[in-house]
Formats: C-alpha cells, sequence, structure tokens
C-alpha cells in the first residue's frame, strides 16, 4: 500500500512538473509573439519638425524616457501630453517620461538627437529609438522620365571563366585571385580607365605577371594575376567585365538648388545584383515610346528613346546609393516643372488609405489614384517601407498597374510627398512597394 501511495504521489509530482513546463514554455512563446507583433510599430529612427507640435500616436503598450544626446545648449524635447509646462521645465536637464500606450505631443525647438529607452508594458525591454529633429522640407514632385547612364569606378567583373591556352589545356588564371563583384581600379599602378584600357593592360603585359588594387566589399587591396596567351597568341585572364550601366526611371523630386532624387533604389549590375561602385553619372532627356503592360507573374515596363548626346543632358548624378541616385539638374528641368513645392510627409504621418502616384506614361506627368495598405515603420529592407496598390481605372488599362521604368514616380498623401515607388509585386501588377522619403532624404 505504501508503495502505491509514493508511486501515485511520484507520478503527480511528474505531472505538475510538465503542467508547469508547459505553462511556461507557453508563457514564453506568448511573449515572443507580443513582442513581434509589437516590434514594427514603432520605428527604430523617429524624425520630427523642429519647431512643429507634433502628436506621436503609435497604439503600442510600450514606454520609457527620453533624453538628448548631446550636451549642446539648445531646448531639449517636450512631452506634452502627460505633464505640465512646469514638470517639463524640472525635468528637461535630465529625461522625460513618455507612454506610447497613449497619443504623446511633442516640440523640439532646434535641431538635435535624442534617444528614447522603451520597454514593453514597461518591464520587457524593448528597443532603443533614435530621435532626430530636423528642420522642415518643402520638396518639388516631379514624376518625369529620365535617360540614365552611369560609368562605375575602375572595371566590375561580372563573372570568372576558362579558355583554352595555346597548348589546347584549358585555364582559368584569374580563378583564385578575383571574385565576382570585384572592382579592378589598378594595374600596376596605373588607373584602368575603362573596360577597353583594362583589355589593353592585358595585352601589353606579355605573359607578365599584373599587381591589381581591387576593391572587395568596400576594402581596397593588391592581388596578383598571371595572364595567359589563348589559341590566338592573345592574352588574357579569364573574367568578364563591365564598365557602365544605362536604362530608364522616373525623377521623383527637385529641391530649391536644382539637386534631385530619383529612383528610390539604387543601381545594381545585373549580373552581381552588387550596387554598382560611381565613377560619374549623367541624366539624359528621354520620351517614352512604348509600354509593355504587366499582369500577375509577369512585370511590364516602359520603353524609352534617349539619345546619348550632351544635348540632351539634363542633370549629373554624383551618388548612387541604396535609397536612390542623387545629383544636381539643369536649370531647364526646375523650369518645366508642372508642380509647386510641398511638404514631406514623415513616416508616422503616413496613414492607411487614399494617395496618388505621379508618372509619365502618357508623355507628361500626371496623378494617378493608388491605396496605401501597408506601412511598415521599422522594415530592414528600407526600400520597401510602403506598399501601394494601383487603384485608378486608367492606369490599370494602360499599364495593368506599377511598371518598369516607374521606379522613382512620387508618392503623395494629404498634400505631402510621402515618397516614392520601387518595385511591382512580381505575382500581382496593381501592387508596389515605396521607400518613405525621409529614407531619400537621409541616404
Amino acid at each position: 500500500m505504501n508503495r502505491l501511495i509514493d508511486m501515485t504521489k511520484q507520478q503527480e509530482r511528474i505531472y505538475r512538473v510538465f503542467l508547469y513546463t508547459i505553462l511556461a514554455a507557453a508563457t514564453v512563446a506568448i511573449t515572443i509573439l507580443v513582442y513581434l507583433t509589437y516590434w514594427d510599430k514603432i520605428p527604430s529612427t523617429i524624425k520630427l519638425r523642429a519647431g512643429v507640435e507634433q502628436e506621436l500616436d503609435f497604439k503600442v503598450p510600450v514606454s520609457g524616457r527620453i533624453y538628448r544626446v548631446n550636451e549642446a545648449d539648445v531646448t531639449p524635447v517636450s512631452s506634452l501630453s502627460d505633464h505640465t509646462d512646469k514638470e517639463v521645465a524640472e525635468q528637461a536637464t535630465e529625461s522625460i517620461p513618455i507612454d506610447f500606450a497613449h497619443k504623446v505631443r511633442v516640440k523640439a525647438n532646434a535641431i538635435d538627437t535624442y534617444k528614447m529607452d522603451l520597454k514593453l508594458f514597461g518591464v520587457i525591454p524593448y528597443k532603443n529609438v533614435d530621435v532626430e529633429v530636423i528642420q522642415d522640407k518643402m520638396l518639388t514632385p516631379s514624376g518625369i522620365p529620365i535617360g540614365i547612364y552611369v560609368k562605375t569606378s575602375g572595371v566590375l567583373v561580372v563573372g570568372i571563366g576558362e579558355f583554352e591556352n595555346s597548348e589546347g589545356k584549358k585555364v582559368s588564371p584569374a580563378k583564385y585571385a578575383l571574385q565576382k563583384g570585384d572592382y579592378i581600379l589598378q594595374v600596376n599602378g596605373e588607373t584602368v580607365e575603362n573596360k577597353k584600357h583594362f583589355i589593353r593592360m592585358v595585352e601589353a603585359s606579355d605573359g607578365e605577371s599584373m599587381v591589381l588594387a581591387i576593391k572587395r566589399n568596400g576594402e581596397i587591396t593588391d592581388i596578383m594575376v598571371t595572364p595567359e596567351a589563348n589559341q590566338n597568341q592573345e592574352w588574357k585572364v579569364g573574367i568578364w567585365i563591365r564598365d557602365n550601366a544605362q536604362g530608364i526611371g522616373t525623377m521623383t523630386y527637385e529641391d530649391t538648388d536644382n539637386s534631385f532624387g530619383a529612383l528610390g533604389h539604387g543601381i545594381n549590375d545585373v549580373d552581381t545584383s552588387l550596387l554598382m561602385n560611381l565613377e560619374e553619372g549623367t541624366l539624359y532627356r528621354t520620351q517614352i515610346v512604348g509600354i509593355t503592360r504587366g499582369s500577375n507573374g509577369s512585370p511590364g515596363e516602359l520603353t524609352g528613346y534617349i539619345e546619348y548626346d550632351s544635348d540632351n543632358v539634363i542633370g549629373e548624378i554624383t551618388e548612387n546609393t541604396e535609397e536612390g541616385i542623387f545629383g544636381v539638374c539643369d536649370d531647364e528641368v526646375e523650369a518645366a516643372s508642372s508642380f509647386e513645392p510641398i511638404p514631406i510627409a514623415l513616416k508616422q504621418e503616413i496613414e492607411m488609405g487614399p494617395a496618388q502616384i505621379i508618372c509619365s506614361v502618357t508623355g507628361e506627368p500626371e496623378f494617378y489614384d493608388v491605396e496605401i495598405v501597408e506601412v511598415n515603420l521599422d522594415r530592414d529592407n528600407i526600400n520597401r517601407g510602403i506598399v501601394v496598390k494601383v487603384v485608378d481605372e486608367k492606369l490599370l488599362t494602360l499599364t495593368g498597374g506599377i511598371i518598369q521604368g516607374m521606379s522613382g514616380s512620387p508618392i503623395v498623401q494629404n498634400g505631402k510627398l510621402v515618397g516614392a515607388v520601387t518595385h511591382v509585386l512580381v505575382q500581382d501588377s496593381t501592387r508596389g512597394y515605396g521607400i518613405f522619403i525621409e529614407e531619400m532624404l537621409g541616404h
């Protein structure tokens, strides 16, 4: 009998341990789920306009404190929702409590930087948020088609191959020295100007080893390659290279100093998918001469006619970044603009619902109706923070939705410049991704 009682008690203990384990695991799982659900609700960087009272309404049960990053003597940010002016003044020199479970009104009187340490439910560490107070900005939305030509710094290696040497053996001199995505900047200390120049350097080597200065993953290093003669007695290293790219896109905005932003994404090499290392770039006047309608699973495209001559140059590209291409456009571009400057919209000001995009599928920039169906405030892929759905019947008839060549088309909502179209959703041509305008301005 005693043994039976002991066995029963032991089974009860095992059962309790099992239940506690299941309960603990469920609690952890629920906590992780809640954590992930709320993670994207507040961006890792919040931008505020200097001197303007703004409302932050994230509806997330997180709270914490906001404090200054530097020591400059500038009026600190004020949380106006839960504190009197006297309380704010007393706490300004240290930090101010903030609770995003409720609407929060804030105001910072000068350009500065702050941080917020936030906790979920006031207990679980959530994230550290950077707060940047910026000067308010007015930009002119564009929507004009542009022809793009960019030249790389050095030559880009897009592939490693092999060939038969003078003895009939297959060789690959660069196989263990160079990699796809390398930029060859110099040969034996001499700067590589372009693809033809590099080919001449190899041909002039007479089979002697060449010291190449290459840029790989952002670092410059020297490697050695020894050319070999092919069956035609030509010296080769067995690589495919590229030194330029061209295409069409859409200008997003012009600023008062004639600077511009376009595309909303960088120019990547088609073979390596890497951002091209820009040496110089040019904008050309272009005309849309054809439209291939998009459909689900088959993205369409705009076909443009570009004459690459000096008479058609309308600007200079100075930067090729993940957020787009940037540079300076000619006075005639600004003079011919169809629109007036409008304010920018910060991330937290964007609403789900009606908006418009501007593009030139018929030859002139026009507004077309879209719906903003997703706003991802803290997405890792900065070019896909917004999802828009085309609802304009005219645009759907012309293009089927978002198509290639429309990258950079301005997105406008409530009279503010929200961002730019960047990609089409291949499986649904009526939908496209967009980038926040503050990301383009912060490149």
